[in-house]
């Protein structure tokens, strides 16, 4: 069983409340489906169960969150997906958001750094028979240079500025949404859309807050 009724309504209030900053009007049918499909009771914590349709981000361990389902759902309308194509997600968590995209998708491709969540999170797509889904553990900011060019990419931690790799693995066109600013300070989340000139167009959406974007440490010297 998805979502309760409760939090698709909760959500897509809110959606309507935030239209003027974020240029989402409507919850559109296709990410409610979604919403509603995926239990997000699947993707959270044993201890946390009881609060998975409250529209708030909950603790998964390592310092991380899964994300408010609202801003879930407001960064898979950002995205703009369709069925035929390819999603990067930097920051896996719990898996929920990639779960999400992967009911809209022909594919999601996802790098965590923290490998327990990693593990966890394939787990849990694997138990719902979501095969859509590939989850790599790795330096988030690098991206997934393998599978590029993407037609969307999502960032699911805050950074000072958007990393370069990942805007160089983005298709002419493709959309990216990703909060931009350092921890515990100003955030806000950020839509970007590759020009044919090859810059990013950028549009600030709304403040948010997201855990930091962590890094790999560098190889340590012979």
């Amino acid at each position: 069983m998805g979502a309760p009724e409760s939090l698709i309504a909760a959500i897509a209030a809110q959606i309507a409340e935030t239209a003027g900053f974020t240029g989402c009007a409507t919850l559109s049918l296709r990410v409610r489906a979604a919403l509603r499909e995926v239990p997000r009771e699947a993707f959270v914590p044993a201890s946390e169960r009881k609060l998975a349709y409250v529209n708030r981000a909950l603790p998964i361990g390592h310092r991380q969150t899964i994300s408010q389902p609202f801003v879930v759902a407001l960064m898979t309308e950002l995205l703009d997906v369709g069925p035929g194509d390819r999603v990067l997600e930097i920051g896996t968590g719990s898996g929920y958001q990639a779960a999400v995209l992967s009911r809209l998708v022909a594919q999601v491709y996802s790098v965590e750094l923290i490998a327990e969540l990693a593990a966890r999170a394939r787990r849990s797509l694997a138990d719902l028979d979501y095969t859509n889904v590939e989850i790599r553990v790795g330096d988030g900011a690098e991206g997934w240079l393998e599978h590029a060019p993407y037609d969307a990419i999502i960032v699911t931690a805050a950074a000072p500025e958007l990393p370069p790799a990942l805007a160089r693995q983005l298709k002419p066109g493709g959309r990216l949404v990703a909060p931009i600013g350092r921890a515990h300070d100003h955030q806000m989340l950020c839509l970007c859309t590759l020009t044919p000139r090859g810059t990013l167009a950028t549009h600030r959406v709304l403040p948010v807050a997201f855990v930091p974007l962590r890094r790999a440490p560098p190889p340590a010297r012979a």
